[in-house]
């Protein structure tokens, strides 16, 4: 599962920011007299209704997707792996409190947050990615937590501390680094729930505006010619979202059988 996985992420990734280089389309500028064509030799994927090269716009569509959702997994693991390893280390009020606001959190919908900032503000490739990456740490910070609370009981942790160690370096040097496996597997689920939060406010007129488009823009678009046929305005861009979120889940999985200890034994 794990070479499926790699090798679809590396299939998209060439698709959506080496494509572009080799199958040049102009997705800047409307050309109505183009509008909705069937796929031919022409337009390999046909148009959508503002005349644009559909599998073009996959590719573009791909390129905002994935770095939504490679710079809000950032932004998550980031201060989720350095809340939990704070709160990890601090004293039981503290650790007590740091932990609450987390609940907290997790108790708000993430959507309806999403949704309520994406009309206050003009959507943009970074208002997005903060946004997500923003209310998204929480899972990480609980995951980094209990990984710390095991480690700062072990005999390094405690003989870094009567040593001296500053809390900031007993932090960098050892207990993040012994924390990476957790880590790297909950980015890949967090970059495959990133992409989907993208679609899913894309999909509801929420996401990004012309010239910037995303897959869960194209479905969007695409849902209201369902009826007359053109199935080529809808079905590649929802493929393209499940086989990129099937290729991180199958990565994430692989990571986490690398990196459980209990595995390597069986």
């Amino acid at each position: 599962m794990a070479v499926i996985g790699f090798a679809m992420l590396i299939f998209f990734l060439l698709f959506s920011f080496v494509g572009p280089l080799v199958y040049r389309t102009n997705q800047d500028v409307i050309s109505l007299v183009d509008a909705n064509q069937p796929p031919s030799a022409a337009h390999l994927l046909g148009t959508d209704a503002n005349g644009f090269d559909q599998l073009g716009r996959l590719m573009k569509g791909g390129q905002t997707s994935l770095e939504i959702g490679l710079f809000a997994a950032v932004v998550a693991v980031t201060i989720g792996t350095l809340w939990g390893t704070v709160a990890a280390l601090s004293n039981k009020t503290v650790d007590s409190i740091m932990m609450r606001v987390v609940d907290v959190f997790l108790s708000v919908p993430f959507l309806f947050v999403v949704l309520i900032l994406a009309v206050t503000f003009v959507p943009s490739v970074l208002s997005l990615s903060l946004v997500i990456g923003g209310f998204s740490w929480q899972v990480p910070a609980r995951l980094v937590h209990s990984e710390v609370l095991i480690l700062r009981e072990q005999d390094f942790i405690s003989a870094a501390r009567i040593a001296g160690t500053p809390p900031w370096r007993l932090i960098i040097r050892h207990l993040v680094p012994n924390t990476l496996g957790v880590v790297i597997v909950n980015m890949t689920f967090q970059v495959a729930d990133a992409i989907l939060a993208v679609a899913y406010v894309g999909f509801l007129g929420f996401g990004l505006q012309f010239p910037d488009v995303d897959w869960g823009d194209m479905l969007s678009d695409g849902m209201q010619y369902m009826q007359a046929g053109y199935w080529w305005l809808v079905y590649p861009a929802g493929v393209c979202i499940v086989l990129t979120v099937v290729a991180l889940n199958f990565i994430g999985d692989a990571a986490r059988d690398a990196t459980d200890v209990r595995l390597r034994h069986r």
